[in-house]
């Protein structure tokens, strides 16, 4: 995948990550976009890992079902940095 399309799969999955969890939101536009690239990794490593049973560090694509992956894997990363540093999600 191209720079510029995981630019835009970053901003467009980190968007509506920030709009579905409130515990996301507070970073700019940078973090939306970092937000958005670590869902993509983190929901494209989780469905391969659901569909083949091998873990494999796989992005998702910019297609609409690559977008719902990175919006559900970027949810999970916010969910999982706020246990470890300890905030709540609300």
């Amino acid at each position: 995948m191209t720079i510029i399309a995981w630019i835009v799969l970053g901003l467009i999955s980190g968007a509506i990550a920030k709009a579905i969890d409130p515990a996301a939101r507070g970073s700019g536009i940078l973090g939306t976009l970092v937000l958005g690239i670590i869902g993509a990794f983190v929901g494209g490593t989780l469905t391969t890992l659901i569909t083949t049973g091998k873990f494999a560090l796989v992005g998702s694509t910019l297609t609409p079902s690559g977008i719902f992956i990175a919006v559900i894997g970027a949810v999970i990363a916010v969910f999982v940095w706020h246990r470890i540093n300890g905030r709540s999600s609300s």
